[in-house]
């Protein structure tokens, strides 16, 4: 190294401390390395020194805390992290097998970290998703109880109840204020045409075919919601077999011959010991609706060619296998050819068309195309129109194992490019059920619906593989997303798939959900339950697991079930204070549900009763309540009103129906102030007790408080009065309290017309007090006056001055009167009389009234004497 470097060093370490010099501060340190490391050692000797002392004392202080700190020391000092991880070593060139190994896991690592990546962004938007549907039905739950919530298609302020006039609702969160739109109001009469006519059928004792009513009032409606019903509907019909509609103007001998419909299917579908009757159900359910998709596939193919005739060419021809040949030259025919993925023999789609006409539901015309062309389809599989025969004629689908696995092989060994042969091949031999799919025939939603229902092998064992349970399952897991895709969309709404997807796989209870979930479906998901439910294909929840907020209960260890009666009150309070006749039809209908096991049968009963009540006390009081009820005509016969002529639909008899209906209803109106209601139905309920002590509650009322709206409380108390007095009813000291108090009453209205003479004889006629002076009538009379009922007593204070004010008021009359001066006197002393009377009576009185009153009776007592 030269001097030069050695120089440019030195001047380099200089400069290192160049900034501090400018500090007078700091001293100077001259010292050179064997002296620095000399003071090094020094500190680091004396650091050690001080160190063990400070150790002991931690070790001291930790030990009392029950921690060793020496053997955590040691633990650590014998720590080897040189093996924790492995050091990476560089791939070689030629190391094609590291190469792949390191390609693979990386391969693994950014797989794992992307469906981590993916998992939590599907998590939080189902969270989001789910949280804002939870608050939307909450916040309409919400409205709905403060009445302010309307069940309508389309929002139109001013749009009014146009099943009656428009009222004020009561206090009570049963009622909501709802004005259905135009439209909404024709479907809802529609449907409740259907619920009236099923009532009366009921309560013939006769079956009435719901089903078929409820899609034929869904074929006279228009709009979307409206198509989307008549498809749902027209699955349940073929499940459940019902037969057609029957006129009920006509007469009913041929009915009386029909089977029974209602609750066929109850004992299969809700008692899990029936094993034998749920295989038939499940089986039905799987055929019913496995036909229902085949008779819609087959209109969807006559509209198809009808719209592609000259494409199409149909011809001549009316036969299945003509049809499907148009059909499948308007879809694979192109150019002069056909698709290629069809594989053409004879110059035709041969397995396209085999495969369309069995996915229209023409198994016979199939056989017979393939008998024509057996040559031709023998030559590609042996013996395949035998088999092919065998397997379309018999009762679902069923071979041998046998001739299963020659398809099997068929498919695993000899692949094949037409998509339609390999389905067709799949189904005969149920190939491989798990995968689901077959592209370029299962494009559709009904395609692969349908396509999962040929594949299905129901058993008597519901929990078996490839069975209607496990398909339920499966389609569960996809989601309702999956088939109308995300809530709210504004392009391509699908309402009603979903509710299609679960009556398809035999969950009832979650297609009533899906329908009601939605606004725009809510009348028919009600009228939808309404026939499940007669036909016994409805779970009702029971009363321990229901909640006001949503209408599905699911749990996990039962199945999912519905709460039928919060439904049909939601429903009928949109006009149960207008037309509660048609109310009353749809509470009916939860009675249906009696034969419930576990009590939830005995609950709906309850329920209904319940609804009854609350029916009957919402409902305006016109005549149409008294059709409700029933009534007293003018001559005193009763008649019966709509809810007695249904006892049996309620499960009640008179004695009953008189007991948890009629009377605490009247009790409910009488709560409500509505006492003219409340005595009607005391009285239906034949307690003439309970309407004379009503009608003397009532009538002490309106005496204190004669401005109270009480109208035809007086006509009839009279009219009660006088059809107990024909019946020799309700005798006794009631009925003469509410005598005496109409007596007063009498008086007061009287008094308010300046009819002296009339009041006073009206008091006079009550005979609560005496007026012809005489102390000892004075004295029996305050003696007996405790006997009085408390309805008179608490009035004491009005119908004593009142007398006081009309004797006053005569006696001034009198001074102005043009009568002789004898004549006056005469009348003056009879007035005296009573006064001095009323004033001793008041006087000997053991209740107390306010001083004012005592003070008012003795002015005017003196005024009448002077």
């Amino acid at each position: 190294m030269s001097s030069v470097d050695l120089s440019s060093i030195l001047t380099s370490s200089r400069a290192l401390n160049a900034h501090l010099q400018t500090r007078p501060d700091l001293p100077t340190v001259n010292l050179g390395l064997d002296q620095v490391e000399l003071q090094s050692r020094k500190l680091v000797n004396r650091y050690t020194s001080s160190a063990s002392a400070d150790t002991g004392r931690g070790n001291f202080l930790l030990a009392q805390a029950n921690v060793d700190a020496p053997s955590l020391t040691n633990s650590i000092a014998a720590l080897n992290t040189s093996s924790t991880f492995t050091p990476l070593r560089p791939l070689l060139d030629t190391d094609v097998s590291g190469y792949l190994r390191h390609a693979h896991e990386q391969t693994l690592i950014s797989t794992i970290e992307e469906g981590r990546r993916e998992t939590e962004t599907e998590f939080y938007q189902v969270l989001e998703e789910r949280t804002r549907r939870d608050w939307e039905s909450r916040k309409k739950r919400i409205f709905e109880e403060l009445g302010r919530h309307a069940l309508t298609e389309t929002s139109n302020p001013i749009t009014t109840d146009l099943r009656g006039s428009t009222s004020v609702p009561l206090s009570s969160s049963f009622l909501g204020s709802s004005h259905p739109s135009l439209q909404m109001h024709h479907k809802m009469m529609a449907y409740d045409r259907v619920v009236s006519e099923l009532t009366t059928a009921r309560i013939g004792g006769v079956s009435y075919p719901i089903v078929q009513a409820l899609l034929q009032a869904a074929m006279s409606l228009n709009g979307e919601t409206s198509g989307q019903m008549q498809g749902t509907l027209h699955i349940l019909l073929k499940i459940i077999k019902e037969p057609p509609v029957y006129n009920m103007s006509h007469g009913n001998a041929h009915l009386l011959n029909s089977p029974m419909y209602e609750r066929k299917y109850a004992r299969a579908y809700l008692n899990r010991e029936s094993v034998q009757e749920a295989h038939g159900l499940r089986t039905q359910i799987v055929k019913g609706a496995k036909e229902a998709l085949e008779e819609q596939y087959w209109d969807v193919m006559e509209r198809t060619i009808s719209s592609n005739p000259s494409q199409a060419s149909l011809g001549g021809d009316p036969s299945a296998s003509n049809h499907v040949r148009a059909y499948l030259a308007v879809k694979y025919y192109r150019s002069g050819q056909w698709d290629d993925h069809l594989e053409i023999l004879n110059g035709r789609p041969l397995w396209a068309q085999l495969f369309y006409l069995i996915r229209a539901g023409r198994a016979e015309d199939a056989v017979d195309l393939a008998t024509k062309h057996k040559s031709a389809l023998d030559s590609r599989q042996r013996d395949f129109c035998s088999l092919f025969q065998k397997w379309a004629m018999s009762s679902g689908g069923r071979m041998g194992d046998a001739n299963r696995n020659i398809f099997r092989t068929h498919l695993e060994h000899s692949p094949t490019v037409d998509p339609f042969k390999t389905a067709l091949f799949k189904l005969m031999g149920r190939v491989e059920p798990n995968k689901r799919n077959v592209p370029y025939v299962t494009g559709t939603t009904e395609d692969w619906i349908w396509f999962q229902l040929a594949m299905l092998e129901e058993t008597s064992h519901s929990k078996d593989s490839n069975s209607l349970k496990e398909l339920a399952e499966v389609l569960l897991g996809y989601g309702e997303r999956h088939f109308e895709g995300a809530p709210g969309q504004k392009e391509n709404p699908k309402y009603g798939v979903w509710a299609k997807v679960m009556l398809i796989c035999g969950e009832f209870e979650r297609a009533v959900s899906a329908l009601y979930d939605r606004p725009e479906t809510q009348v028919e998901a009600i009228h939808f339950a309404i026939a499940l439910a007669y036909h016994g294909l409805l779970r009702i929840t029971p009363r321990a697991d229901a909640t006001d907020t949503s209408i599905l209960t699911i749990s996990y260890n039962r199945p999912p079930s519905i709460n039928f009666s919060l439904m049909i009150a939601r429903y009928i309070r949109q006009f149960i204070r207008t037309d509660p006749k048609e109310a009353i039809q749809y509470v009916y209908c939860i009675c249906l549900n009696a034969d419930q096991g576990n009590g939830t049968g005995q609950e709906q009963i309850e329920a209904a009763w319940d609804l009854c009540r609350k029916v009957i006390a919402a409902a305006e009081s016109t005549v149409g309540w008294e059709d409700l009820v029933g009534g007293v005509r003018q001559d005193g016969v009763k008649f019966s009103g709509d809810l007695e002529r249904a006892l049996i639909l309620l499960k009640l008899n008179t004695a009953r129906y008189h007991e948890v209906i009629l009377l605490p209803a009247a009790r409910l109106l009488e709560k409500e102030n509505r006492i003219t209601e409340a005595i009607k139905l005391y009285n239906l309920a034949e307690s003439p007790d309970t309407v004379l002590a009503c009608l003397a509650r009532a009538l002490s009322d309106l005496i204190a408080d004669p401005s109270s709206n009480s109208p035809d409380l007086e006509k009839t108390a009279t009219d009660i009065l006088r059809h107990y007095g024909k019946t020799n009813k309700g005798l006794g000291k009631a009925k003469d309290t509410v005598v005496k108090l109409l007596q007063i009453r009498a008086a007061q209205e009287a008094w308010e017309k300046g009819y002296l003479d009339a009041a006073l004889q009206a008091i006079e006629a009550s005979q609560l007090f005496p007026l012809d002076g005489d102390l000892t009538t004075v004295t029996k009379f305050s003696e007996d006056f405790k006997h009085q009922d408390e309805t008179i007593v608490r009035n004491l204070h009005i119908f004593l001055p009142l007398t006081m004010d009309i004797l006053h008021k005569q006696h001034d009359n009198i001074k102005r009167a043009a009568h002789s001066e004898a004549a006056r006197q005469s009348i003056s002393i009879g007035l005296r009389t009573k006064s001095r009377s009323l004033v001793m009576f008041a006087g000997m009185l053991r209740y107390r009234m306010p001083a004012e009153i005592y003070n008012r009776l003795l002015e005017k007592d003196v005024d009448i004497a002077l």
